[in-house]
């Protein structure tokens, strides 16, 4: 898998920690992640925003080993943060699950997800090699 870090055209460098594209070679499969919430296995969802976040990259991590894949698999991911919530909290709990990894990604801030309580969601696409 090849990814493009660099200045593509006349934009702006990466304003963060992701890649402007990624570029997925033909021989590979595409694995789809569902979008995953701060819950506990035993459905409890806590009331800290920054519990939440390390149990979605958790959960996101679990998903992804029973699919046989890793974070640096991941090209593509999507963050959903409840408005108000700290994206910097979001941003720490990331770093620390993609380390050095930069797939391409988008954050955008709602006004709520299906359950009250839930303040973060992330879905992703993965990229399997054959």
């Amino acid at each position: 898998m090849r990814i493009n870090n660099g200045k593509p055209g006349d934009i702006h460098p990466p304003a963060g920690s992701y890649s402007h594209s990624i570029t997925i070679p033909g021989n590979s499969e595409l694995v789809f992640v569902s979008g995953q919430v701060g819950m506990r296995p035993d459905g409890s969802i806590p009331e800290s925003f920054a519990e939440q976040a390390e149990l979605v990259f958790r959960n996101l991590d679990a998903v992804l080993h029973a699919n046989g894949l890793v974070a640096n698999d991941i090209v593509k991911m999507t963050t959903f943060i409840v408005k108000g919530q700290a994206g910097e909290v979001v941003r720490d709990a990331r770093a620390k699950y993609l380390d050095a990894h930069r797939p391409a990604s988008t954050a955008v801030y709602v006004e709520a997800l299906v359950a009250p309580e839930l303040l973060l969601e992330v879905e992703c696409i993965a990229v399997r090699l054959l």
